[in-house]
């Protein structure tokens, strides 16, 4: 047993943070077996990740909202997007709009486990025109609990599949109604241009050929 926990490594973390959220960071590649285990006032994780196990396991600095938060598995780290707890009496504090110290409860285990992530890191007094965090690596992601249903929400990329309308599924692809009219339109011109002389010509023959018919009559 002794030598099993042993071989359990630290998962390194870094993490960046709004007044109302926070960005939390695994930074493994290729994660595997995960397990994620976040409530509202600790994180859990474990996987592996180059044949290695990794394990995480912090106390916030202050209590998050579990099931307003999410995660998403990509190829070189593990996403968090957590928010911050609200006063559970509703009032206005401003308390629950601040920006935190330090991510964790133990600042000396801040100090051996935790680092900045600077590239979406801002300043408390420039967040205003910072905004807010990108959240497109987290879609697609799944819930932490009270968030199932952004798993479906990646499903919506498939309205493009409108475009199927009037038979053309296959140009669905090419985005806006405006070239789907254009390209019907001048699919119809070449349709009239290219059907209305054969048929011109053919009734032209059939009625020169039955005019002789009716004289020999």
């Amino acid at each position: 047993m002794a030598d099993s926990k042993a071989q359990i490594k630290t998962a390194p973390i870094k993490w960046a943070q709004r007044s109302d959220s926070l960005y939390v960071t695994i930074a493994l590649q290729d994660v595997t077996e995960e397990k994620i285990d976040l409530t509202d006032q600790k994180l859990e994780f474990q996987g592996k990740s180059d044949g290695k196990i990794y394990a995480l396991n912090i106390e916030f600095f202050k209590p998050v909202d579990a099931k307003g938060s999410t995660y998403n598995v990509l190829p070189r780290s593990v996403q968090m997007h957590v928010l911050k707890a609200k006063s559970k009496d509703g009032d206005d504090d401003d308390d629950d709009d601040e920006f935190w110290p330090r991510l964790l409860k133990d600042k000396a285990l801040e100090k051996n486990q935790v680092t900045v992530d600077w590239n979406r890191y801002v300043d408390e007094d420039e967040e205003e025109d910072a905004g807010g965090f990108d959240l497109s690596a987290l879609e697609g992601g799944r819930g932490m609990g009270g968030m199932p249903g952004m798993e479906g929400m990646g499903g919506m990329g498939g309205m493009g599949g409108m475009g199927g309308m009037g038979g053309m599924g296959g140009m669905g692809g090419m985005g806006g109604d405006m070239n789907m009219e254009a390209l019907m339109k001048q699919m119809g011109d070449m349709g009239a241009m290219g059907g209305d002389e054969p048929g011109m010509d053919g009734d032209d023959d059939s009625d020169d050929d039955s005019l002789p018919d009716l004289e020999d009559a």
